[in-house]
């Protein structure tokens, strides 16, 4: 693939896309103890998170994470790059996005498999320079059998050395939606969900790297963790857990500014979307409920 600027020569890119084809598998127990966990953090209603019992949805973010010990980190907090993702060389990285398929539930004492294939690397240019997407493909298994199907979308970003600039037309405020419900980003809540993802990304929890090192205003809001209330918000509404959730990060969050999540019904479910209030869509989602 040829380059059309120093910055996309300094990537590599034929170099990383030979990653793509690059297979890893890990394996995790979803405990009962895992389950009350989760359940506390994102403030869901009690349970039963007995042995057999159904595990609530995206809880499968928590399990068999990346384990490494404390010198094998980066600075950013992220274990070093060039292992299973390939090492692409721009130091900031976030969770752009998925696309999950639940083909049947999980359940609170079974172990699961989880099969990752690197299926994409793709270099692009945005307003705030060069970015790389990742796209990685997951199969959730418990003995042999599917029962999840993700994509996710991985975003690397050019260092920032100071605010990320204003757009020259800023993005429109979004209405609250048919639904809604406030949320608080409070520092616990960031640093609980950081502690059962095993996520030691430096701008969650460590307000002087956010603001000091990636220029952030103030920690930064989970882009898991949204998606994550922003089903459980789903299901509350339609009584059901979905069969296919997509989501979207379009803007960031802050701890600095309290927000919302919203729904609004559509054909085949809920479009969902987190937003502060006077505030820009910040995560867009669907969650369908019909096959």
């Amino acid at each position: 693939m040829n380059s059309t600027s120093s910055s996309e020569t300094e990537l590599d890119v034929e170099f990383l896309r030979g990653w793509i084809g690059r297979e890893m598998t890990a394996e995790d127990v979803i405990s009962e103890e895992l389950a009350k966990r989760y359940i506390a953090v994102l403030d869901l209603p009690p349970s039963a998170l007995n042995e057999g019992a159904i595990a609530p949805q995206l809880i499968h973010f928590c399990l068999a994470p990346t384990v490494v010990s404390g010198k094998e980190l980066g600075a950013d907090g992220h274990p070093s790059k060039g292992g299973f993702l390939p090492p692409v060389p721009l130091p900031r990285r976030m969770w752009a996005g998925g696309d999950i398929h639940f083909l049947s539930p999980l359940h609170i004492g079974e172990k699961l498999c989880r099969h990752s294939r690197i299926v994409d690397v793709v270099p692009k240019k945005g307003r705030s320079g060069l970015l790389c997407f990742v796209t990685v493909e997951h199969e959730m298994k418990v003995e042999g059998e599917v029962r999840i199907r993700e994509r996710q979308d991985i975003v690397y970003r050019e260092a920032a050395t100071k605010p990320a600039p204003q757009p020259a037309t800023p993005l429109p405020a979004v209405e609250r939606g048919e639904h809604s419900q406030d949320i608080i980003p409070t520092t616990p809540l960031l640093f609980r969900y950081s502690a059962i993802t095993f996520n030691s990304h430096r701008i969650h929890y460590d307000r002087n790297y956010a603001v000091n090192e990636e220029h952030y205003p103030a920690l930064v809001v989970h882009g898991p963790l949204q998606a994550s209330l922003l089903i459980h918000f789903a299901a509350k509404i339609k009584k059901a857990q979905p069969k296919q959730f997509l989501f979207q990060s379009r803007s960031p969050l802050f701890d600095n500014a309290d927000f919302s999540l919203n729904a609004q019904e559509n054909e085949k479910g809920l479009s969902l979307w987190t937003c502060k209030d006077g505030g820009a869509i910040a995560m867009k989602a669907e969650a369908i409920f019909d096959d």
